[in-house]
């Protein structure tokens, strides 16, 4: 049993707060299969690794919509769990990272029903050069995404006893902070400061030397 007291940390907002480690890994490797999904087609024709038409940086509607648009997703929901320190933020990501990878599995099967082009055929030579490309630029590559994300949201669904500790810390900061605050005067100074109260020293007046005697 946890020695954390989970009614500290009272009140929906400090309950949503979660370090900001706790989807960074999964974050992180959504962030990065997402660029890779979105750039491969533009940048494997340059090292004969493509699907035609095997020219880079030729944009065309299956390009976009296949590979950019869920790549471009994966990006923002890696992004989000990386770097968000709000459990709903995060949860929101990965949800985006699962979306896209999703739709980098099934998207190529509904690309022609769909009516939004066409994929294109692998430049390969073997099955198995045919098959990486496959696995790559959709069915593999959208496999991890979406166990990364899924993992990550998880994790997210649940508030662990490091969540209630950080945010009992955050409660104890600011307590802490608003008791100084309190105990302190307002006309006291800080550590640097001038009292406002202080008036500039003066110079001790001359002795009166009485009458002159002669």
């Amino acid at each position: 049993m946890s020695d954390v007291d989970d009614t500290v940390p009272a009140g929906r907002g400090r309950r949503l707060r979660i370090p900001r480690s706790r989807g960074a890994l999964g974050g992180l490797a959504v962030l990065l299969l997402g660029a890779w999904g979105a750039l491969i087609p533009f940048l494997g024709p340059s090292f004969d690794f493509a699907f035609t038409p095997d020219e880079p940086w030729v944009w065309t509607a299956a390009r976009g919509w296949l590979e950019v648009l869920p790549g471009a997703a994966a990006v923002i929901g890696g992004l989000l769990m990386l770097v968000s320190r709000n459990r709903l933020v995060a949860s929101f990501g990965a949800w985006l990272g699962v979306a896209a990878g999703f739709w980098f599995v099934i998207g190529p099967v509904l690309a022609g029903p769909l009516g939004i082009g066409d994929v294109g055929d692998p430049v390969a030579t073997s099955d198995w050069k045919r098959a990486v490309l496959q696995l790559t630029y959709f069915y593999g590559l959208g496999a991890l995404i979406l166990f990364f994300a899924a993992t990550s949201l998880g994790r997210l669904s649940v508030r662990s006893a490091r969540d209630i500790a950080f945010a009992q810390r955050e409660v104890d900061t600011r307590a802490a902070a608003e008791a100084d605050r309190q105990r302190r005067p307002a006309d006291t100074p800080r550590p640097g400061e001038t009292a406002p109260w202080s008036t500039p020293a003066t110079e001790p007046r001359p002795r009166d030397p009485g009458p002159y005697r002669g």
